[in-house]
Order: C-alpha cells, then sequence, then structure tokens
C-alpha cells in the first residue's frame, strides 16, 4: 500500500478553510514528521557508521534520486564542501535529468533505470563508495537501476522512501523508511516525505562529516573563509576555541594560511 499517495482524511475540506486554518492544520501535519523519522533513527545511525566506514577508505557518498528527492540531494551534497571543507567530489548529489530540473520539473525522468544504471558508471564507483537512493513512493526505475549497479560492484547501499514493504526499501542494505503517511495535498510528496528526507540527508552529512573529524566540539574547523561573511566565522571559532581577541585570532590564522585546523594542531 502506497501511503504517500492516499488522501488524508483530515485534510478534505481544506480547499473550504480560512487561510489560517490551512496553515494550522498543514502545521500539525508537519508535526508528524519528526516523529517519523525518530523511529528511524536506528537504521539512520547504521547508514552513518557505513558511510564512515566508507569514507575512511577512500569511499564516497552519492545520493540519487528524482524530482523533489533528486534535488534534495543536490542541495545536501552542494553544502559539504564550503561548511566541511571536503573535495567536490566526495558528496556528490545526484538527480534524474541533470541539473536542467533542478529549475524545471521533468517527472518522466524517474522511469529510466538505465540512466540511473548509466549514473554509476560514468563515475566509476568501488566497493568503498556508499550509495543513497531517495524516492518517495520507494519504486523509481531510475533510482532502482543505480542501486542495482552499486550493489553489483559492492557498494553498501542505503534507501531513503517513505513507504514500508517498496521495492527499494526491500532492496537496499539499509533501509530508512520514515512513515509520513498521506499528504496534505493527495500525492504533494515535496511536503511531509520532503521534509523527512531533508532531515534524514541533515543527519547523514552532518553525522558523517563529525565522525571523520570535520568538527572541533560543535565549531566548523574545516570551514573555508571564502566571502566575508565566512572570514568573521572563522575568526570568530578561533576567539572561541583559544579563548582570545580577534587582533589574536586574526594573527594565528594569517601564521597558519587562515586554516583552524592548523591553528587548533598547532596552538592548542
Amino acid at each position: 500500500m502506497n501511503l504517500t499517495e492516499m488522501r488524508n482524511e483530515r485534510t478534505m475540506q481544506i480547499d473550504k478553510m480560512s487561510t489560517l486554518e490551512m496553515l494550522t492544520l498543514i502545521n500539525q501535519e508537519d508535526a508528524t514528521v519528526i516523529k517519523a523519522v525518530e523511529a528511524e533513527l536506528p537504521q539512520i545511525a547504521k547508514a552513518v557508521d557505513a558511510i564512515v566506514e566508507g569514507l575512511n577508505q577512500g569511499g564516497r557518498l552519492l545520493y540519487i534520486g528524482a524530482g523533489t528527492s533528486g534535488r534534495l540531494a543536490v542541495v545536501d551534497a552542494a553544502e559539504c564542501p564550503p561548511t566541511y571543507g571536503v573535495p567536490r567530489d566526495l558528496v556528490q548529489g545526484i538527480i534524474a535529468g541533470g541539473t536542467k530540473t533542478m529549475m524545471q520539473a521533468s517527472e518522466n525522468e524517474e522511469d529510466n533505470k538505465e540512466k540511473g544504471i548509466e549514473e554509476m558508471q560514468i563515475r566509476n564507483i568501488t566497493k568503498n563508495d556508499v550509495v543513497v537512493g531517495i524516492s518517495a513512493s520507494g519504486g523509481a526505475s531510475y533510482v532502482l537501476g543505480a542501486l542495482e549497479e552499486a550493489k553489483r560492484v559492492g557498494c553498501v547501499t542505503v534507501g531513503i522512501s517513505n513507504n514500508k514493504g517498496c521495492p527499494i526499501d526491500k532492496f537496499v542494505d539499509i533501509s530508512i523508511c520514515p512513515q509520513t503517511g498521506p499528504e496534505v495535498v493527495t500525492g504533494s510528496t515535496r511536503m511531509k516525505a520532503g521534509t523527512s528526507q531533508k532531515l534524514v540527508l541533515n543527519m547523514l552529512s552532518t553525522c558523517s562529516m563529525i565522525k571523520t573529524g570535520k568538527v572541533y566540539e560543535n565549531l566548523m574547523i574545516n570551514l573555508q573563509p571564502t566571502n566575508i561573511k565566512l572570514r568573521g566565522r572563522v575568526i570568530s571559532i578561533v576567539r572561541d576555541i583559544l579563548s582570545c581577541g580577534e587582533e589574536k585570532a586574526v594573527e594565528l590564522l594569517e601564521k597558519h594560511n587562515w586554516s583552524i585546523r592548523n591553528v587548533v594542531d598547532n596552538e592548542i
């Protein structure tokens, strides 16, 4: 049973509600997402540990999805280099249809299983890579093709879906399946299902980066000062770590080529 495609009995009269009533109901439905993700924390932990093991062996983290799921994959991957100072190919977000579908929906792309296989092949995946397939319904052929190819190579495969018993849930090594239920607008999985996927992706990348040494206490020590805001944040982080003034922080950063990590490794 595909719960994400069912009608939500609580919202059947939403078109007759006042604006505030609509917003209240959407907010109430969104509140259920946290519990749905919480129920999957043991599986998310397994995925994080697998990702960390792969990264420590020289592997990469590859997300792949179609539509909303693909866009979320690209967003999470794109944030890793500026936040954690990692190479741009370490965490990759792949969306069915390529870059153009980030801005313009092309729903038929999710049906192309061969393209999903090809996406893995052109990236020369190895057994040390971890491939995370994302699909609310859990049946996108594009994603399943990628996961099949990843399994053939020997990668650990992770699935993020929102329907227990769906093809991805049954196929992957580690299944993360928040049961977010019927959407406010029937079938609009950019809503609760998408929110749950974003929360899970946040956890996967953040915890993996922490466990591979990209964070000191709760500070981003690999942060790159690529603009005025980030330069200020780098200075602030060094001040927090060393309990020093701004002038001293800048002095130490200049001494260590504006690397917080080098400051931490050499000045503490």
